[in-house]
């Protein structure tokens, strides 16, 4: 006699996303901290329990909102803050399809040029800074070194972007020892984590 093992009902994280209204990288860190049921299949992509999707939904129903995409505000707090120092329009339009698309309840700025974007910075308060260290105006690792000093930014977090290669940022090395960087041929594939990262550092800080 054949004996079947039953495969549970799972889906993808987009699916799971989509069914909840949140973006995947939300869904994502709800499997991390253990809110959803799933696994990784052997090529890494993460299949997520129905049940336990059932089973979230059933326990949100009539007693509170869904719970809001990364960057959307609770309250009256405002939005994720992100501002964007970046003097090439181009990096500045895929870097903006990056953070909509990862954290669409944030609020992203963009300044292209070093002294407008430290004034920005003065204004902002940003939580998120995205900064190119080669930028008209001032020396983008001078800007940085400020920024990391200064206690008015001690709680924003800074994503240094660029186009050097590593020889090439030696110089720069002061400014960027512990700052997470990101490659500009890199960005769509890298930068959704190195956002994921500082949304959850800002998180655990405001916890």
């Amino acid at each position: 006699m054949n004996r079947t093992t039953s495969v549970p009902d799972t889906c993808s994280t987009t699916e799971a996303a989509q069914r909840l209204g949140m973006a995947v990288r939300s869904v994502q860190l709800m499997v991390d901290r253990g809110e959803l049921q799933a696994w990784k299949t052997p090529g890494g992509h993460r299949r997520i329990l129905r049940a336990s999707l059932d089973a979230w939904l059933a326990g949100r129903a009539g007693t509170a909102p869904a719970a809001p995409a990364l960057g959307t505000p609770s309250g009256g707090a405002r939005p994720l803050t992100l501002l964007l120092i970046e003097d090439s329009v181009h990096f500045q339009n895929l870097i903006s399809l990056v953070v909509k698309r990862e954290l669409p309840g944030a609020e992203l700025h963009v300044a292209s040029d070093g002294i407008a974007g430290l004034a920005m910075a003065g204004r902002l308060e940003p939580d998120l800074l995205l900064i190119d260290i080669l930028l008209p105006g001032i020396d983008g690792a001078a800007l940085i070194t400020s920024l990391r000093s200064h206690p008015q930014f001690a709680r924003s977090r800074l994503i240094v972007i660029t186009a050097l290669d590593e020889a090439q940022r030696a110089p720069y090395a002061f400014a960027l020892t512990g700052v997470p960087l990101v490659h500009k041929t890199a960005l769509v594939a890298e930068l959704p984590a190195l956002l994921a990262q500082a949304t959850a550092s800002l998180a655990d800080q405001s916890a």
